[in-house]
């Protein structure tokens, strides 16, 4: 477990521990939600928003995403070098080939 994950899980489990899967899920359902809410504000589409609501919503989903990922004791650092790596070989001409 990477220092981020486990700081979420000190205080997941100074909290009384986690929820289960699908509680998790549902927050972090609502936390994307809440981020769309601010990415829309940000870029005024829907009032006004700035950088630190956007940060706020962010770091949300990434507390949401390490509760899940702690439960199932998946490292998200190296989740995400795998999805980096996924993309950069399947996704190559796609970007590349963007006018």
């Amino acid at each position: 477990m990477n220092e981020f994950q486990r700081r979420v899980d000190e205080l997941i489990e100074e909290f009384g521990g986690y929820w289960e899967p699908f509680q998790m899920l549902a927050a972090l359902v609502e936390e994307v939600g809440e981020l769309a809410d601010e990415l829309l504000k940000v870029e005024g589409v829907k009032g006004n928003g700035g950088r630190e609501g956007l940060e706020e919503e962010l770091g949300d989903v990434l507390f949401a995403l390490a509760c899940i990922a702690n439960h199932y004791g998946i490292d998200l650092l190296e989740a995400l070098d795998k999805s980096v790596g996924k993309y950069r070989e399947r996704d190559r001409e796609r970007w590349s080939n963007r006018t």
